[in-house]
């Protein structure tokens, strides 16, 4: 009845006006699709970086973890002093005299890595 009433009014076919409805909502939910398709394509886009951000994250922690856990595994022995005389490193603790290297650190000008239960002399 409302077809028939408007179709009259405006001088058109019934069919005609039911054609116009019919386009009116097909383009409203098209333009609705496109909104929604823009929104999904921000969210997506801001997942994306962060899940890159995290997994950078992630592989900054496994990288701590490791280093960590291989700073924790180093035996006593393990550890570095710098003999303030020659200025060599040596391997510190029960090491043998002959591990010393020559290799010099930059640290600075006066570096000082002796090890406090040897003496400073013994790592040469």
């Amino acid at each position: 009845k409302q077809k028939q009433a408007l179709a009259a009014k405006l001088d058109l076919r019934p069919r005609q006006v039911e054609v116009w409805f019919q386009n009116r909502r097909a383009r409203t939910k098209l333009k609705q699709t496109e909104v929604d398709c823009e929104l999904l394509k921000k969210c997506c886009e801001t997942l994306t970086e962060e899940n890159k951000r995290l997994q950078k994250e992630l592989q900054e922690l496994k990288s701590w973890k490791l280093t960590a856990s291989y700073c924790m595994q180093l035996p006593a022995a393990a550890t570095l002093t710098m003999c303030p005389s020659c200025e060599r490193v040596a391997n510190g603790g029960d090491g043998p005299p002959a591990t010393t290297t020559s290799i010099p650190f930059t640290i600075g000008p006066k570096s000082h890595f002796i090890n406090s239960l040897s003496h400073p002399s013994a790592a040469c």
